[in-house]
């Protein structure tokens, strides 16, 4: 958690450091075309690499939409300037094996395996790996994935407790996430009052990248 919050900033788990300065430049640029930011991480790989995870409101991202997302942030990223040194510009959608930021994450997603990692220690634990039982205003109910001897079935963690959550790759998830993604895609086209062309199966994940100088 960090202090540096952008105004309209939903998300239950954010960034720190030069991630969180990083985040409040392009908030407003993404929110100005119709995207949210899911996560923000600026990396050593391949020298510097600025990894941005962002997405549609319904949840869907294209390449084209990683495209118009890269065009959009760059210039705002050259204005304040925040990374000194030359970096890899990285934008995606947040895969199926995502990680969950948001209240509304964890309502989405009930059902589904998930590790989670907390910033104070939960139940004798710090780490858990489970279904999202429920997920309420303001904890989330886990059903433990194998429960040691002694320990309760489930443990309910506090929003605020939670440092990360990605859900577990499974084929329920695939199916699931594939299905809400191609139903997301078909209401948009109806929106827009394009012919629906969606094929079932879409692979729900998209990535663009080009280089950046500070």
């Amino acid at each position: 958690m960090t202090s540096m919050t952008s105004e309209g900033d939903d998300r239950i788990i954010r960034e720190s450091g030069i991630d969180a300065r990083i985040a409040l430049i392009i908030q407003p640029v993404l929110r100005g075309i119709g995207f949210r930011l899911v996560r923000v991480h600026l990396s050593g790989q391949n020298g510097l690499t600025l990894q941005i995870m962002a997405e549609r409101e319904d949840g869907t991202m294209t390449v084209e939409d990683c495209e118009e997302v890269s065009r959009a942030v760059s210039p705002a990223l050259d204005v304040d300037d925040p990374i000194e040194k030359a970096y890899h510009l990285e934008v995606s959608s947040p895969g199926i094996d995502r990680p969950l930021v948001r209240k509304s994450d964890f309502v989405t997603w009930t059902g589904h395996l998930v590790k989670m990692e907390t910033s104070v220690i939960v139940a004798d634990r710090k780490r858990f790996k489970g279904k999202i039982a429920e997920a309420g205003e303001k904890d989330v109910l886990i059903e433990r994935d194998k429960a040691a001897y002694g320990e309760e079935p489930t443990v309910r963690v506090p929003y605020d407790a939670i440092s990360e959550t990605r859900l577990i790759l499974t084929d329920d998830l695939i199916r699931d996430a594939l299905s809400k993604d191609n139903r997301a895609r078909k209401e948009a086209k109806k929106r827009r009052g394009e012919p629906d062309d969606v094929p079932e199966g879409t692979e729900a994940d998209a990535t663009e990248e080009h280089e950046q100088e500070s």
